[in-house]
């Protein structure tokens, strides 16, 4: 056998399961998961003071890193969205997480701050799209049809999972050596688990002779088959009044949740905890919602994603008011985990409810147009809370801006029209 022959059966291998393939899909999404979320900005945010103290830098200058690096990584999604809808996941994310993995070495061996903003910035905009929610959440989206906001929810709790590992490792790592050595050890860790993913991860069900949900399609409608097949043009994505309420409701959601969970450690630590104690109520929320999101996501599937999603934000709207009036202390810690087990499915709400507007053939396409504005929420939070606090000495302003913020997104998320509510 020539070597292009072993090669090409290397290519072509994939384990033959005996349960449905998109679960092991899942699976697989959770290792990438894991190498980006090293870098994500809830890490980030909860390690700010660990690098600071030895940089000298301020709060603001992390914080201003974070922010440019998720708005780079808002940049190429668009592209990124129609490259895996064409050519599919296996070698971008083979891609990925080589380069995370050697960018987090190098990242370790920043000595200026011009270093370090650069690597950080172009790690981290190869993580997010490619390893964190773009690429994981369109390949969930493919494998799964009646259980797909469920299967969103999973690659949701893969990235919160993942950020909560990667939290305890570098805090762990750092108090006792470095954050250095921290992110040494993560790109190390990094490089050897882009093999699996590269051997194991799939487009569409069809790549492994299988369907969706792994169930044999029954008989349908012409009309049925359009609507779930349909390839959207940019015109009428563009056009549709659902699409921007959902888009401009995600940026006010995630830009007013971003902006508290980065101060979240610090708001703690200001208050007399300890940084140990902070990281680990941060930790504790970010496992906790990561359970819960798949429950959600199994609650849109059984009654609809649009009034789900509505009294997740109500209830986001509740520990957020009592933030301003709460005492630092044990209570705080307790409405710190509360706060973020409540907002831990506002990061994939938007995809979710644009799932049940278009098809799965272009939700890569879909997803990818409105990455730029999600993600340039994402990098705006950080920063515009840090900016805030700075300005008034005080948390209060930036969690009134988000109960505001809640509010919008309450009023815009009614306005949208799914399939259960058509035009």
């Amino acid at each position: 056998m020539t070597l292009r022959k072993i090669l090409n059966s290397i290519y072509l291998w994939y384990p033959k399961t005996p349960f449905f393939y998109g679960w092991l899909i899942l699976a697989v999404s959770g290792i990438g998961a894991f190498i980006a979320t090293s870098v994500a900005q809830t890490v980030f945010g909860g390690i700010q003071d660990l690098i600071w103290m030895e940089m000298n830098w301020d709060r603001k200058t992390i914080a201003l890193a974070a922010t440019l690096g998720t708005w780079t990584s808002g940049l190429t999604m668009p592209f990124i969205g129609k490259l895996v809808d064409r050519f599919g996941p296996r070698w971008m994310m083979l891609a990925a997480s080589i380069l995370v993995g050697a960018g987090s070495i190098y990242l370790s061996e920043s000595k200026t701050i011009w270093q370090f903003f650069f690597c950080y910035i172009v790690v981290r905009s190869i993580a997010g799209p490619n390893l964190q929610n773009l690429i994981p959440r369109t390949v969930a989206v493919n494998f799964f049809q009646k259980r797909r906001n469920f299967a969103m929810g999973i690659t949701a709790f893969n990235r919160i999972a993942g950020e909560s590992i990667n939290l305890q490792i570098i805090t762990m790592v750092s108090s006792s050596f470095s954050w250095r050595a921290a992110y040494r050890t993560l790109g190390a860790i990094a490089l050897p688990l882009s093999i699996p993913i590269f051997l194991l991860i799939r487009h569409k069900p069809e790549d492994v002779g299988d369907f969706p949900d792994g169930k044999s399609p029954v008989p349908e409608t012409s009309e049925s088959v359009n609507k779930n097949d349909r390839i959207w043009t940019f015109q009428e994505i563009i056009s549709l009044p659902s699409f921007w309420f959902i888009m401009i409701a995600e940026f006010v959601a995630v830009t007013s949740t971003s902006m508290i969970i980065f101060q979240l450690v610090p708001f703690l630590t200001d208050g007399g905890m300890t940084q140990m104690a902070a990281a680990a109520a941060l930790t504790t929320g970010n496992l906790l919602a990561g359970i819960s999101v798949p429950g959600w996501g199994f609650l849109t599937d059984t009654f609809t994603t649009k009034r789900i999603a509505i009294i997740i934000i109500c209830l986001a709207l509740i520990p957020t008011t009592l933030f301003l009036f709460i005492p630092s202390g044990l209570v705080s810690f307790i409405l710190v985990i509360t706060w973020t087990v409540i907002t831990g499915v506002v990061f994939v709400m938007g995809s979710m409810m644009l799932g049940t507007v278009f098809s799965r053939s272009s939700f890569g396409t879909v997803t990818g147009i409105t990455g730029p504005t999600r993600t340039a929420a994402m990098g705006l939070g950080p920063t515009l809370g840090a900016f805030i606090i700075s300005s008034t000495n005080s948390y209060n302003p930036v969690f009134i801006a988000a109960i505001l913020g809640y509010f919008v997104v309450v009023f815009l998320y009614s306005s949208v029209r799914t399939e259960s509510s058509p035009l």
